[in-house]
């Protein structure tokens, strides 16, 4: 449930703070108030992109944020502690920051997040229905959505694309076998040729390098004995010459140190001495491996040889030694796939079968989900066109099984619409004007938010649902039932709604009116909840256009009459 939306520097409107009731409320204003900007503060907050553009003149940037309600153990509070965020006190605060010039900001419960988390979240919390909706409905493919939202089939689409995919799959395997055969002999031919000349090379992890740097050692072996001999002569001395290495000279200082038995310092001096020779020694036996074997010579040119076959390898499947070995091994996966023989083909035939026998079988679990939600979306859209003052209309939700299959089942899904009982079902958008579209695209949304709010675990906060001013083209008597079943709703789900009619507005547990007027950096939008005189001098104004004293009479009657 949203408990609070705040806004800051959106469009026209430098500050408002919305409070909606927990069952239903209004937002009403006149055309062009600026009513829009606290919707795109919803898209906002849920992850709409964001748009400069609408940031209010003069200011540097606009800020929006919802407080929700939610249980620890809503799909919402999941999806936030995955992204790092504790519960607080089961508040969800989710903002956006747009500044007018850089990229906008997402923060979940002040901790930043990608904006598709917000997206994330918010979908278990909010429903936003508006006149869009009417032009996407026409198309088949957001119909399929429709009735799958209104299924709640997620985990039969999730099992069903998974089969897709793995039928696709298999099936492209099977058809590059067949349409590709000349060109991956081809292709063949020259991945045998490769991993023979690699594997007769025999390439190791490493090699090229420690080659490399065996030869230099050879190359240098005369520096590397002068230099090795002189520091072993400086350490071990030379006794021919009377010359006294540095590791017996450290040692007589060493046990000339522990003869003056006074212990202390001496004694410490003498065993830190003692760890030098120790370590010296040892790098006097590590330069003793590293004098240049005189076999090596001998060897410097099957080591070039060696050196020479490795580089062509690289020059042709490198960069690098390790390029030249994952290519190899690559290859021959490929190699596999390539096999075009008449086994390989009916194991591909085989593999394609059964994919597609598996893929059948998700599609028709799909399709049943489906069958069942198009009659019951058809009977309860029905029944909601009648209460709308439309008697004898009809929906008709067609799922027609295809002999094949797509990324979306077996299914074609149509919506047929009869406005009136003599009326052939035609397509939605050909046979409706504008008035009966808007009506029936109401008792559609009626019929979904009833269903999720059903859906919605029981013991948790409501589900909210926004209507953005979807009673266009809907008066009278229509009207007043529109408000009477968006009542209902709120009696178990958080309704807000858009409105410019008086029939529905009057039927909200709180009302808010968008003003437009002078403000101290030019025309701005204010937003202010109204109640008693005040809410009644707005049903009023929009029952005839101002408050007069038969407006303001009129208006007390609809009050009055728009109590459950």
């Amino acid at each position: 449930m949203l408990e609070e939306l705040e806004l800051t520097d959106l469009g026209p409107i430098p500050h408002a703070t919305i409070q909606p009731s927990a069952g239903m409320t209004a937002i009403t204003g006149e055309t062009g108030a600026g009513k829009s900007m606290l919707l795109n503060a919803v898209k906002l907050i849920c992850g709409g992109q964001a748009d400069s553009s609408r940031v209010h003149p003069g200011s540097i940037r606009a800020w929006a944020q919802g407080i929700f309600v939610a249980n620890d153990g809503a799909a919402a509070w999941q999806a936030a502690k995955e992204a790092g965020v504790e519960d607080d006190d089961g508040e969800l605060y989710l903002s956006r920051t747009v500044p007018a010039q850089g990229r906008s900001r997402a923060v979940l419960n002040g901790k930043t997040v990608p904006r598709t988390v917000l997206a994330r979240i918010s979908e278990d919390l909010i429903t936003v229905h508006g006149q869009a909706d009417q032009l996407r409905i026409a198309s088949p493919a957001r119909q399929r959505e429709f009735l799958d939202d209104f299924a709640n089939n997620t985990e039969q689409r999730i099992a069903y694309e998974q089969a897709w995919r793995a039928y696709h799959a298999a099936v492209q395997r099977l058809e590059r076998l067949r349409t590709q055969e000349a060109d991956m002999i081809q292709r063949a031919d020259y991945l045998r040729e490769s991993i023979a000349r690699i594997n007769q090379a025999d390439p190791q992890p490493g090699q090229l390098n420690e080659l490399k740097a065996h030869r230099s050692r050879i190359e240098n072996a005369a520096q590397i004995e002068h230099g090795v001999s002189m520091a072993m002569a400086a350490l071990d001395g030379a006794p021919e010459e009377g010359v006294e290495g540095t590791i017996n000279m450290l040692g007589h200082a060493a046990a000339a140190l522990r003869n003056i038995h006074v212990g202390g310092v001496f004694d410490e001096l003498a065993n830190r001495l003692n760890s030098t020779v120790a370590e010296l020694d040892d790098i006097r036996f590590t330069l003793a491996q590293q004098l240049p074997d005189e076999h090596d010579a001998a060897d410097l040119d099957e080591l070039n040889a060696r050196i020479h076959e490795l580089n062509e390898l690289v020059q042709r499947w490198g960069p690098t030694l390790d390029d030249v070995i994952a290519w190899r091994d690559q290859a021959m996966l490929d190699l596999e796939d390539m096999d075009a023989s008449p086994e390989k083909q009916a194991e591909l035939e085989k593999q394609r079968d059964k994919a597609l026998k598996h893929a059948m079988t998700a599609a028709r679990a799909l399709h049943d989900t489906r069958v069942n939600a198009a009659q019951a979306l058809s009977v309860n859209v029905t029944k909601e066109l009648d209460s709308l003052a439309m008697p004898g209309a009809e929906l008709d939700v067609q799922v027609r099984e295809r002999a094949t299959l797509d990324a979306n089942g077996l299914d074609d899904v149509e919506f047929l619409f009869r406005p009136f009982p003599d009326s052939p079902p035609l397509p939605m958008g050909k046979s409706a004007s504008g008035g009966e579209l808007s009506r029936l695209m109401l008792a559609m949304e009626l019929t979904s938010a009833s269903t999720h709010m059903q859906q919605h675990a029981k013991g948790e906060p409501a589900m909210t649902f926004i209507f953005d001013e979807v009673d266009a083209g809907v008066g009278g008597k229509a009207a007043m039932e529109l408000g009477r079943r968006l009542a209902i709703l709120a009696r178990s789900a958080q309704v807000i709604v858009v409105t410019h009619l008086p029939q529905v507005a009057a039927w909200a547990s709180k009302q808010f009116v968008v003003t437009k007027g002078d403000g101290p950096g030019g025309i701005e939008t204010t937003v202010r909840q109204v109640e008693g005189n005040e809410r009644l001098k707005e049903i009023a104004r929009m029952l005839s256009g101002s408050s007069t004293k038969t407006s303001h009479a009129h208006a007390q009657e609809l009050l009055a009459e728009c109590v459950l």
